[in-house]
């Protein structure tokens, strides 16, 4: 028999059951259609945490105050220590490792932002001239910190978009004086409207030297401080120096913790490539059960063939011909099923990008050839039975209905 007569003959087959079929199609649909969206939206999620990491800066170093405890407590707690605070001096030490090329102590706070009758409770940020570049962050209008001695300051600020929009209205920003606290400072610099960058929103920031936040929120210690290495080569360097330096600082102890960005986004990507694939297999569980559909519909199928069966085998059909036929209609319907979910899971992705145009959710290229190879290798797998059934039925007492 040749292939064009074999796939017409069971083409008419299915067209003949449309009910049938379009079961088998739907089933076979569903199963790849949620094999796709579920790791559409896993990879969405991977690459957008990849993207915000990215927007922190290049070459990142993070120095955070108290060692991470194994355990999972907070650092200090199982000993009864409270953590060493950073301090500017510990920053200012880092000048003395040749892989760092910049850095910059921050200190966070809350504030009431005040400007004229309105006022707002805002993110403070108290930082130097470096974060700029560090965090890659832009200037739209003004300048940013200026350069010199973080010991001292001047008392200016630099605001967000949506922050000058809201002190401000549609008066110009740049020169005029806000209230933070008890202290005042004057507007020099807008930053670029950028939105969210892991849950912070820096359009709705206020960022003020970094002494003036140590006066306005009353503290000396370090919130973070931010360093940049000065290629991707030296990060490995350029963190060993900042455990060295400060180890000696804090007279011998390792009481800090050191992350890299690297470090952090293959953490991220791991974890949520390992969810991807989970969820993506409980998923897949669906075509398993597609499969047991057309196992248990060509088992009917045989029965009710039984006469169609027996006319072919007594044409000459051989066993391995009528179980081609079995199969071919299986891949049919595989096929089918297979494109329709493609083209539902494909639009079930662009739905969600479309809630969340932040969210990049695209399937992976493995799932897309993944998920209807399955649902092939399941339909096939599950006919064998029904094909081989068939194949065994005596041409007289098929003919006969016996």
């Amino acid at each position: 028999m040749r292939l064009a007569d074999l796939i017409d003959f069971s083409w008419q087959v299915l067209r003949g059951s449309v009910s049938r079929t379009l079961l088998i199609l739907l089933a076979m649909g569903i199963g790849v259609a949620a094999v796709v969206v579920v790791t559409s939206l896993g990879e969405g999620a991977r690459l957008y945490v990849a993207k915000q990491f990215g927007s922190l800066g290049s070459n990142l170093i993070i120095v955070l105050p108290g060692r991470s405890e194994t355990a999972g407590a907070m650092p200090g707690v199982l000993i009864g220590k409270t953590p060493r605070n950073l301090t500017l001096e510990d920053a200012l030490a880092l000048k003395r490792s040749h892989a760092i090329r910049r850095f910059a102590p921050l200190i966070v706070g809350a504030g009431d932002v005040r400007a004229g009758g309105r006022s707002r409770e805002t993110p403070v940020l108290g930082s130097t001239a470096e974060l700029m570049d560090i965090r890659q962050m832009e200037i739209a209008q003004g300048s940013f910190l200026p350069q010199g001695d973080p010991r001292h300051s001047q008392p200016v600020c630099v605001v967000g978009a949506k922050m000058a929009g809201e002190l401000f209205g549609s008066r110009p920003a740049l020169g005029e004086w806000v209230r933070i606290g008890d202290r005042r400072f004057r507007v020099i610099g807008i930053l670029s409207a950028q939105g969210q960058s892991l849950g912070f929103n820096t359009d709705e920031i206020v960022i003020v030297p970094l002494a003036a936040a140590q006066a306005l929120f009353n503290t000396e210690s370090l919130f973070r401080i931010l360093v940049e290495a000065k290629s991707r080569d030296q990060i490995a360097a350029a963190k060993a120096d900042v455990e060295e330096i400060l180890r000696l600082r804090h007279e011998g102890e390792r009481d800090i913790t050191v992350i890299t960005q690297d470090a952090v986004l293959a953490t991220f990507d791991r974890i949520l490539r390992a969810l991807t694939l989970t969820v993506a297999s409980i998923a897949a569980i669906s075509l398993a059960v597609a499969g047991i559909l057309i196992m248990n519909v060509m088992l009917i199928a045989v029965t009710q063939r039984r006469r169609e069966i027996g006319l072919l085998k007594a044409l000459g059909a051989t066993g391995p011909q009528i179980r081609l036929l079995f199969f071919t209609e299986a891949m049919l319907l595989a096929l089918g099923g297979a494109a329709a979910g493609l083209a539902v899971g494909e639009m079930g992705s662009s739905f969600a990008v479309q809630m969340y145009p932040m969210i990049p959710f695209r399937a992976p290229w493995w799932a897309l050839i993944a998920a209807p190879a399955i649902a092939i290798l399941t339909a096939v797998l599950f006919t064998l039975a029904p094909a081989q059934r068939a194949a065994r039925l005596d041409p007289v007492q098929a003919l006969s209905r016996r």
